[in-house]
């Protein structure tokens, strides 16, 4: 009688994984596996519902956060004067636009993110490196708005209960507040109820979380000015006392913390182009609304830090520090909104999308996320807000890896492959593919990445080590996005020159048909020799 137990065993367990597979589209084409499911493939047309107003409400949501205005207040107290700081801020934000743009244009085009992309860059095997490498980045971030939206929520609340407010248990070493863990557990919850929300169907939520954002600037930059005699604070008149060496290099030093704030917004641009009704929908927005945004952003946190200065005696960089002091509990609500907009926008759906890429057959979009704001609250995001110079320190250090994958996967599009794509082969993962390379990995993208990312790491190593170092390497570290990019797209340029990757010229520019991609369009259109070139690929 004892046989028979296994098989059973074994029937539950397939039903049980079958029972967790993601839901598939009724009448799909595709089939669930481990490179597809519904949140990879190239977008529908019927999903297809972003216009020009829901990119402009993503950009005041991308450039109008938290994240902007700490990182004005920071780069005071890094020891750059106001004028300089806004000066850092403004070259960051203009040289955020192209950048998005351009890491945009596969979404646009082909209707595709950054995990399926991250396949004809590096390889169908070799894509999980950037995935992993970006979702650890996207954890950070999760956890720090997620804190963000915490200690919003923790002020809220504090003014309806005060007793809440009076609590000053610490957690962490002294770096936590109880009230804040409570805060930040309240915001989880809020969180995860939107993320319930397809991405699709997102935009009335984000208009929301814009509109009250942008009235706590207002209520804010109103409360800063008018209290100092309708100027912008005594921090206007001070000299700059940099921590590290000139003006200049803390200066720049501000401008790639900018980039690096962006960064991954920047790399995975196509999670969110890839729902435009139109191509060039989103450039509008990305033009102008983006750096427009974040400038002004960070601008208003610099006056209000400024003001406060003045009114409060102290620089208080972190704005919850500034709400605390002043009991605004006016605007505490919407801010705690604000702070959902962008953990979602920037952070949970590009996060779901990686995951989805790592597990397609039992992770989407939403479970992705779910398992992110896990991660996010494990990465103990308060560390980091301890000290200004380590936050600049830490954002700048995603520099390092995110601008080497970001130089490959623009050279990779649109200068080898010249925005050319066979959308089939990047859901096939063997041999027949054009994108499997040599076992699965591009060693050119590896080699490029390497190479990019060894001439910016002994400077951040010597940044971690000590605060106080300051050398050649280190001032290299400090211009990651600016040095990381070009360099490593002309690496990457030179090796394929070289050493021409498999398909060079072979598929479409754009998709825009909802049939299944065996499609002779997808495949490439007429007859382009696709077909040979996968039997060369096979052949090794």
């Amino acid at each position: 009688m004892s046989p028979p137990l296994p098989i059973m065993a074994s029937t539950t367990t397939t039903r049980y994984l079958r029972w967790l597979e993601v839901p598939r589209d009724e009448n799909a084409w595709y089939q669930t596996d481990r490179w597809t499911n519904r949140d990879l493939i190239p977008m529908p047309k019927e999903r297809r519902t972003y216009k020009v107003w829901t990119y402009c409400v993503y950009w005041c949501i991308s450039g109008m956060c938290i994240s902007a205005y700490i990182l004005g207040s920071s780069l005071l107290a890094y020891g750059l004067n106001c004028q300089q700081a806004l000066g850092a801020i403004a070259i960051g934000s203009i040289l955020v636009s192209p950048l998005v743009i351009a890491c945009g244009w596969m979404g646009e085009r082909h209707h595709i993110g950054f995990t399926v992309a991250s396949r004809f860059t590096f390889g169908m095997y070799g894509s999980y490196f950037p995935v992993l490498i970006r979702l650890f980045t996207t954890c950070f971030w999760d956890g720090l708005q997620a804190y963000y939206g915490g200690q919003a929520t923790a002020v809220m609340l504090g003014a309806v209960f005060p007793s809440l407010w009076r609590m000053k248990q610490t957690l962490a070493g002294g770096t936590l507040l109880t009230k804040d863990l409570v805060g930040m557990l309240v915001f989880y919850v809020f969180f995860i109820t939107i993320m319930a929300v397809p991405p699709e169907k997102l935009q009335k939520p984000f208009i929301a979380s814009s509109i009250m954002f942008i009235g706590t600037l207002i209520g804010l930059l109103a409360w800063g000015v008018s209290n100092s005699g309708g100027g912008a604070g005594p921090l206007f008149e001070t000299k700059s006392e940099p921590i590290h060496g000139s003006a200049g290099w803390a200066m720049l030093f501000g401008v790639a913390g900018v980039l690096g704030s962006w960064g991954g917004g920047t790399l995975g641009q196509s999670d969110w182009t890839r729902y435009a009704n139109r191509p060039l929908t989103p450039m509008i927005a990305q033009t102008i609304i983006a750096p427009f945004a974040i400038f002004v952003c960070g601008t208003v946190g610099i006056i209000v830090t400024s003001c406060g200065q003045g009114i409060l005696g102290e620089t208080l960089w972190e704005p919850f520090q500034l709400l605390s002091a002043i009991q605004g509990h006016y605007n505490n609500s919407p801010r705690a909104r604000a702070g959902l907009g962008i953990d979602i926008v920037l952070n949970s759906v590009s996060a779901g999308m990686d995951l989805a890429g790592l597990w397609p057959r039992y992770l989407n979009i939403r479970r992705g996320a779910y398992i992110l704001a896990c991660a996010g609250f494990a990465v103990n995001p308060w560390q980091y807000l301890s000290n200004a110079s380590v936050f600049l320190t830490v954002i700048s250090g995603f520099g390092i890896f995110l601008a080497p994958f970001t130089g490959v996967m623009l050279t990779e599009y649109l200068i080898v492959r010249k925005c050319r794509l066979v959308l089939a082969d990047l859901y096939k993962g063997d041999k027949s593919s054009l994108y499997w390379y040599t076992y699965g990995f591009n060693w050119r993208a590896f080699a490029s990445w390497a190479l990019g990312t060894a001439v910016l790491m002994p400077g951040y190593v010597m940044s971690l080590i000590d605060e106080a170092a300051y050398n050649g390497w280190v001032k290299l570290f400090h211009l990651n996005f600016l040095a990381g990019v070009p360099l490593t797209m002309s690496l990457h340029w030179l090796i394929c020159r070289v050493a021409p990757p498999p398909g060079l010229g072979l598929g479409t520019t754009s998709h825009d048909d909802d049939d299944d991609m065996t499609s002779e369009r997808c495949e490439g259109g007429e007859d382009d020799g696709v077909e040979a070139v996968r039997e060369e690929v096979k052949r090794g």
